[in-house]
């Protein structure tokens, strides 16, 4: 009976050795810090990939040549300014930069501007100086809009 019970507690170490041999002893290592604060890991950022457009028709551009340019300026000063140096005055929209100014102009009146200057008055509106190219008279144009 002695030798039955050996080789069976022989068997159990020899199955237990072979299953250490096996596996890999793992110690556990502990991460140097470097730095003071934790951040977290960066993980993939991946692009969108939408299932369906989110606005059903693209957006139109509210400034449009008419809403840039409001009104001509009629005062004793804009008219020198057409006279004589053959600039148009305009109110225009605030949001309205020099080049769409410019644009917006040419578009309305079939004019080439040679360069637009613009302030912005104490009432808050925006005016334009369109300064025309030696091609065309503002003296004309402006009798084509109607201010003279």
């Amino acid at each position: 009976m002695a030798p039955k019970k050996a080789e069976a507690s022989g068997e159990k170490k020899a199955a237990k050795a072979a299953k250490a041999v096996k596996s890999s002893v793992a110690t556990k290592v502990k991460k140097v810090r470097t730095k003071v604060h934790f951040f977290c890991p960066k993980t993939q950022k991946q692009n969108r990939n939408p299932k369906y457009p989110r606005h059903s028709v693209s957006g139109r551009s509210k400034m449009d040549k008419y809403r840039i340019v409001q009104c001509p300026v009629t005062t004793e000063s804009a008219m020198k300014k057409i006279e004589e140096i053959n600039t148009l005055v305009f109110i225009v929209d605030m949001k309205a930069s020099k080049q769409k100014i410019k644009q917006a102009v040419k578009e309305l009146y079939e004019v080439k501007c040679a360069k637009v200057n613009t302030l912005i008055r104490p009432d808050g509106k925006k005016k334009a100086y369109v300064r025309l190219t030696q091609d065309f008279d503002a003296l004309d144009v402006a009798n084509r809009i109607g201010i003279i």
